[in-house]
């Protein structure tokens, strides 16, 4: 793929940019490396000061930032700017944490001292997708460079001036040059990264494929990595609901980026004894859902990041329809738009058993289920390669504490959409992948936990 910045709503070419070369890189391997070992010393107050710093920048330039993302991606500015502030709350969350978070913890042993100290691990590699250019990338660097890491970020290769953007905001802070570097290198050029034994780990937020080829790559190395991948969430809706709030919030749950998150709610599996109900409400929501210029600020749908995945979208949808599903809205690209759109679609009565079912829609797609009971509620939740996240909806806690029990997520929200918190532990189970991100175990993940004994 070309590292290009293409403006997804109307096809243009707006930049280009050359991919490093091996003998590129490696300098700023070196200049990585050097900066680690001064950097692992500088104090944790200092380190504050420079991540509440950036999140000042963060602040300061949240329209422009957001204007980029919108630029490179498509998706709403308004959305964009609320991903930039989200930023800069990330980066004052562990400015104000990371002492807390990395303190040293006595253990009672028949030492006379005996504890476990956090120290940093050194060069952590970010491979980040184009979908939250800003918000994937910041709540990596935020605990990793408070951790006392350096990190180098493989962005996508169709948001390269976002990436572009976040090392000047990491620079600006203050933070020591080599401490975050951006490299405009191509897929291809990641597992060499990985082997460099300068390079001590790797996280990567992508697709399933991604994260295997990284995963091998690192794995060869006996590197650690972390993996946050696809998803395919569900959305249940029992008898009990707030009917009004769930079908309201299950157009937010869907419609977040454009339908391309990993986290947003994909599958709506609803108890019989209201899906008409709901059906109805969530077909008029999605009706008044105005598709359009992601950089007006009335616009509620842009467009898909590329024509592949505009491609790719209509094709699943198409899918559904050969197996005897039905599309209840939408289902198609706007004849009279230009660009990578796609209308809000709802498609129901797919066949549970259909291969199409198994597969992730990233795009304003949403299918619908029916079920009988929680019972079978649950099942058809379960029944997916995919373990991120999920919700439910319904006011018996007895309901509630099955879902919270028996559903096979990284997260189970009630009454709410998913969605993360810096506060909150991140990340999925099964091919949705492993380790977390954010809060105090985010942080863990890339420090080397040192056991100390002293007789």
């Amino acid at each position: 793929m070309t590292i290009a910045t293409i403006n997804p709503a109307t096809g243009e070419t707006i930049e280009t940019f050359t991919a490093l070369s091996e003998a590129e890189i490696d300098p700023k391997l070196e200049l990585a490396q050097q900066a680690f070992e001064q950097y692992r010393r500088v104090p944790m107050s200092q380190k504050s000061e420079w991540m509440n710093a950036a999140a000042k920048i963060l602040e300061r330039d949240k329209e422009k930032f957001g204007k980029l993302m919108t630029l490179e991606m498509g998706k709403t500015v308004k959305s964009a700017i609320a991903e930039v502030e989200k930023c800069a709350l990330v980066c004052r969350y562990y400015a104000d944490r990371a002492a807390e978070f990395l303190a040293e913890v006595s253990v009672g042993t028949d030492a006379s001292q005996s504890f476990v100290r956090y120290q940093p691990l050194g060069i952590v590699l970010a491979v980040m997708p184009w979908n939250f250019p800003f918000w994937q990338v910041f709540r990596f660097a935020a605990p990793a460079l408070m951790a006392g890491n350096v990190g180098l970020l493989k962005h996508a290769s169709n948001v390269p001036q976002c990436a572009l953007a976040i090392e000047e905001i990491v620079k600006e802070a203050g933070f020591p040059t080599g401490v975050f570097q951006t490299l405009l290198v191509g897929s291809q050029q990641v597992a060499a990264i990985i082997a460099d034994p300068r390079v001590k780990a790797a996280t990567l937020t992508g697709s399933e494929p991604a994260g295997a080829s990284l995963a091998a790559a690192a794995g060869k190395q006996i590197k650690k990595t972390v993996l946050e991948l696809g998803g395919s969430d569900p959305f249940i809706v029992m008898p009990s609901a707030d009917i009004e709030a769930a079908a309201s919030t299950a157009v937010a749950a869907r419609m977040l980026c454009n339908g391309q998150s990993c986290i947003a709610a994909k599958r709506f599996i609803v108890a019989e004894a209201i899906a008409e109900r709901f059906e109805k409400l969530l077909v008029e929501k999605f009706a008044a859902l105005k598709v359009g210029d992601p950089m007006l600020p009335d616009t509620d749908v842009g467009p898909l990041a590329t024509p592949s995945m505009l491609e790719d979208i209509d094709r699943q949808v198409q899918e559904c329809v050969k197996v005897g599903a039905k599309v209840l809205i939408g289902g198609q690209p706007p004849a009279e738009r230009a660009g990578n759109f796609y209308l809000p679609t709802i498609v129901s009565e797919i066949p549970v058993d259909a291969a199409i079912a198994q597969e992730e829609f990233f795009g304003p797609v949403a299918l619908l289920f029916r079920v009988a009971d929680l019972d079978a509620a649950i099942q058809l939740a379960n029944a997916t390669p995919f373990g991120l996240g999920a919700s439910i909806w319904t006011q018996d806690e007895t309901e509630g504490n099955r879902a919270i029990a028996e559903i096979e997520a990284g997260s189970v929200f009630i009454n709410g959409m998913v969605k993360s918190d810096p506060r909150l532990p991140f990340g999925g189970i099964k091919h949705s992948g492993y380790g977390r991100e954010l809060s105090i175990q985010g942080i863990h993940e890339f420090v080397n936990v040192k056991t100390v004994w002293i007789k």
